[in-house]
């Protein structure tokens, strides 16, 4: 097996914001007929945070994107392209992406959206790497994923309840020679396309005309399908971005998975025979932010200082429809400790 070449395009900078108010199992469980206890069997997750009402996902983007920008050691006037992951923006349009170009004061480049669910954000990292690659004249480019996932959940549906929450994660990318991106790896399968989904608001089911209807203006979630699509196709798609890369998955130094739920976590780390040291978990305590989950995940990762420069780190996530995607890394930031 012949290993690649790191592409030159990494990550040079990570932030990520979540919401004061935290809503601990027990506070949820007064609307719902089930224990604490049966949620952390369930899931492992014992709270979740949830923005205020006055509070938008574009300015928790902004927020994230602000610290990532910083950590980067750039100016945003040297950011020529962005990319925000989000199912929940402030509006149908006009995008997210461009709310944050405006708020930075930018001037010129190129923004757009991405609808990935909660593969977005590693959907994203891709799309700004490969756009990078071929394209020179884009210094850096600033990768976001936000969810206000509490706007859309009904808090007394156990089914989506228990597991959502709002926050934000971003991510810059730079010209980062002897590091960066290796390759990934995408996967569809939308036999349970109606698995997981908010119909409210789209061309089928318009809001003109009709009073809200909660059955199908908040999520709606099959979990049952959404397991077992997770455990069969997320393994499969890592060891496609590992075999493109040129190494096996046991040479990952670290990995960061879509935090949906701990259990899944859990079973495919076991699955996949790879070391509990390995990963970073978060889900337990802040919930599933949506395409928001990895970019926090990988920020807090960082901020800890589990991530070891020039080691091989691999991001993976599935998202509703299902959509599949992961990426091989060769880690280009510094401990923070010793960032400048």
């Amino acid at each position: 097996m012949t290993a690649l070449p790191p592409s030159g395009i990494g990550i040079t900078g990570v932030g990520h914001r979540l919401p004061a108010f935290i809503e601990d199992n027990e506070t949820l469980c007064r609307n719902l007929d089930v224990t604490p206890e049966w949620i952390i069997e369930k899931t492992g997750i014992q709270r979740r945070y949830l923005a205020g009402p006055e509070e938008s996902a574009s300015q928790y983007a902004l927020d994230a994107s602000l610290k990532a920008i910083q950590r980067a050691g750039i100016a945003a006037q040297e950011i020529d392209l962005i990319i925000a992951c989000t199912f929940s923006a402030d509006y149908l349009f006009p995008p997210l992406s461009a709310k944050v170009h405006k708020d930075l004061g930018l001037r010129g480049g190129q923004i757009f959206d991405l609808q990935a669910n909660c593969a977005g954000f590693v959907s994203g990292l891709t799309a700004a790497s490969d756009r990078m690659r071929v394209d020179p004249s884009i210094r850096n480019a600033l990768v976001i994923g936000v969810e206000m996932n509490s706007r859309v959940i009904d808090r007394a549906d156990v089914n989506s309840a228990i597991y959502h929450s709002d926050g934000a994660g971003a991510a810059v990318l730079g010209r980062t020679a002897g590091a960066g991106i290796i390759a990934s790896s995408f996967h569809t399968d939308s036999s349970n396309y109606e698995s997981v989904r908010v119909r409210g608001g789209g061309s089928s089911f318009p809001l003109r005309g009709r009073q809200f209807d909660p059955a199908v203006d908040q999520m709606e979630l099959n979990g049952i399908a959404t397991w077992k699509q997770a455990i069969t196709h997320l393994p499969t798609v890592i060891r496609s971005a590992f075999a493109k890369a040129g190494h096996a998955p046991q040479e990952a130094d670290f990995l960061i998975f879509h935090q949906a739920n701990l259990r899944l976590i859990e079973y495919l780390m076991q699955k996949m025979k790879f070391d509990f040291a390995k990963t970073y978990m978060n889900v337990q305590d802040i919930g599933n932010t949506g395409a928001a989950s990895v970019a926090i995940a990988l920020s807090e990762a960082w901020e800890k200082g589990l991530l070891k420069k020039d080691g091989l780190l691999a991001l993976a996530a599935v998202g509703a429809g299902f959509n599949f995607g992961a990426s091989v890394w060769h880690w280009a930031m510094d401990p923070p400790g010793e960032l400048a």
